[in-house]
């Protein structure tokens, strides 16, 4: 099969779907590799290193979109890719659809296969390519809440570890998955006192065991996200429901009731946001404020850290996008029903049962599609 690797187009992303070495991986299992001029510059990665690989630079994205049967990226298309999308071709990216009409019916209406990787699921039922970005965005939202308590920033200004004599701050991570679980153990990490929330008493006993004693764990209930907000200097939102939007869990009103200057961290803002005040930012002009509450909803967070996101992207795709190279949709999903469940749009129908519903769709099975 012939693979393309277009340069991101996003604001502030720094990452490419595929490293060097992984192009090189899939030159020796007698695929073709098209990447476009600099994809990879901004990840650390010269071209000069994909034709080293067995790649071949193109000069454009058309290029590399038309020659590829299967297009890899690392975030959805935008409006400027849409005359990309064409039937016969496969696009594998992540997509976050349930918070995004306009994509959606473009995938629709252009009749490509669409694999999101937010919905790919390994034998034990995780989400394996989910989970590194994961990672990655909750150490950085607890680094990016600290950064924006600064006064200068129209934080409290507070800092997180405190002094001597002095309180530390205090943050509260809505959602204890793995954005929740790594904001909390960087945020504890730096002297902050935590509160991480949850709706499973099974993983907040397993989150009280595995993080530091200045961490502490509570229900997810509308009273105690209340009362843990009322008081806390950074929230940073960690709900994730696969592939559908993610829960307002805050109001308008309960917005009032942070304290003035405090740092809100929505990393829920791909798929929607966890505030009603919540909307999309870009790494060029990432925060705003509403009711005094710095917002910060930057919908590519890992981006920021291109080579560090490229290698873990990388390591973590690099096979289920093989076995589409090797068999084809059809023979990759017969085999692995985990990567099944990432075909999130394909032949004109939405087949992500959570992000049909969204868009109060009827989806489609893979089998009837494909």
């Amino acid at each position: 099969m012939i693979l393309g690797v277009p340069k991101e187009v996003k604001d502030g992303e720094c990452r490419v779907a595929l490293t060097p070495g992984g192009a090189k991986a899939l030159v020796r299992q007698k695929h073709a590799v098209l990447v476009q001029r600099g994809a990879g510059g901004l990840a650390g990665y010269p071209d000069a290193e994909y034709r080293s690989a067995g790649a071949r630079v193109l000069p454009s994205a058309r290029a590399v979109w038309e020659k590829s049967g299967l297009v890899l990226k690392v975030k959805e298309p935008l409006p400027a890719e849409f005359q990309y999308l064409k039937p016969g071709k496969i696009l594998f990216c992540y997509l976050h659809l349930a918070a995004d009409r306009s994509l959606t019916m473009a995938l629709v209406r252009s009749g490509i296969a669409a694999v999101a990787g937010e919905t790919i699921r390994d034998s034990k039922d995780r989400l394996p390519l989910l989970e590194p970005m994961s990672e990655l965005a909750g150490r950085m939202a607890a680094i990016v809440a600290a950064y924006y308590l600064s006064t200068p920033h129209s934080g409290r200004g507070v800092l997180v570890s405190g002094l001597p004599g002095v309180l530390p701050a205090h943050f509260v991570v809505i959602g204890g998955g793995t954005v929740g679980e790594n904001a909390a153990k960087i945020a504890s990490g730096m002297g902050a006192q935590v509160t991480i929330l949850d709706l499973s008493q099974e993983r907040l006993r397993s989150l009280s065991e595995i993080l530091p004693g200045n961490v502490s764990t509570l229900a997810s209930t509308p009273s105690n996200i209340e009362e843990a907000v009322s008081t806390a200097d950074a929230v940073i939102g960690a709900v994730l429901i696969p592939g559908a939007k993610a829960p307002k869990l805050i109001t308008r009103g309960l917005l009032k009731k942070f304290p003035r200057g405090s740092v809100l961290v929505d990393v829920c803002i791909d798929q929607g946001g966890i505030s009603e005040t919540s909307r999309p930012t870009s790494h060029s002009h990432p925060t705003y404020s509403v009711d005094g509450v710095l917002h910060y909803c930057v919908p590519n967070m890992p981006g920021a850290y291109g080579r560090t996101a490229t290698n873990a992207y990388t390591h973590a795709s690099l096979d289920y996008v093989s076995l589409i190279a090797s068999r084809g949709l059809r023979g990759a999903f017969s085999k692995d029903a985990g990567l099944a469940q990432g075909l999130n749009v394909c032949g004109g129908r939405v087949t992500c049962p959570e992000a049909a519903g969204a868009h109060r769709l009827s989806a489609a099975r893979w089998q009837d599609v494909l």
